[in-house]
């Protein structure tokens, strides 16, 4: 089994991006973190979300999958482990 490959804009204050990666975490998660504090980053992120400005926007084998209330409905919902989990 091998693990998919993880992306989260965030910034280093935001509590969202807090609350996201301490699920990832929990759940043994490697993702990599990309901070938006810096604008060409940040106009990377909207640009691969249409426009979101928000953070965190979590992408996962490359999918968006949202932000912070999205990760913890794919928990709630069991569906986060089927996408964080590629056999």
């Amino acid at each position: 089994m091998a693990d998919a490959e993880v992306e989260i804009y965030t910034t280093p204050t935001c509590p969202f991006c807090i609350q996201a990666k301490h699920l990832l975490n929990k759940k043994g998660v490697v993702f990599a973190e990309i901070d938006v504090s810096d604008p060409g980053l940040r106009a990377t992120m909207k640009e691969r979300t249409n426009g979101l400005h928000t953070v965190p926007q979590v992408f996962i084998n490359g999918e968006h999958v949202g932000g912070c209330d999205d990760l913890y409905d794919l928990e709630f919902d069991g569906e986060l482990d089927l996408k964080i989990r590629l056999a």
